[in-house]
């Protein structure tokens, strides 16, 4: 039991820089033509391109659980909890808190929240895929914590 707690967590943590990862060198390299209506302030729907990649994700956790499911893989669960944990988490700071896909947190008005809204505020100052800055999500640089008073 205590192996697959720390797997859980050890993916969970491992998503941080998979995000990171993806985001940088995936969604603003090779695949920006899904990533890219995410930069663009006017959209023509509430859904976007760039929610691609919340599906393979998705995906990716599922087959996790599968793995689990048929005996292939004992920590498949634990791995695929991990994974979709961090998706939701993601979803709950990107999507709701950030951007406001949903009202919801609109008055959090703490440190790490101002840190995490400013450092996604310098991201989305680089509308083109070069030049970007703050790739991950629930790490911010500290000196995002500096100027969050």
């Amino acid at each position: 039991m205590i192996i697959h707690i720390i797997v859980f967590a050890a993916t969970f943590c491992f998503m941080e820089f998979m995000a990171w990862f993806s985001h940088k060198y995936i969604m603003h390299g090779i695949l920006w033509y899904l990533h890219a209506d995410h930069h663009k302030k006017d959209h023509d729907s509430w859904f976007e391109r760039n929610d691609a990649f919340f599906i393979f994700y998705a995906l990716v956790s599922i087959g996790f659980f599968l793995l689990w499911k048929y005996d292939i893989l004992s920590i498949g669960l634990a791995i695929g909890i991990g994974i979709f944990v961090y998706g939701l988490a993601y979803f709950m700071v990107h999507d709701i808190f950030i951007h406001q896909r949903f009202k919801l947190f609109r008055n959090a008005d703490n440190r790490y929240a101002k840190a995490v809204r400013r450092a996604h505020k310098m991201h989305h100052k680089h509308i083109g895929k070069e030049e970007g800055e703050c790739f991950g999500m629930l790490i911010v640089p500290w000196k995002y914590f500096k100027n969050a008073k």
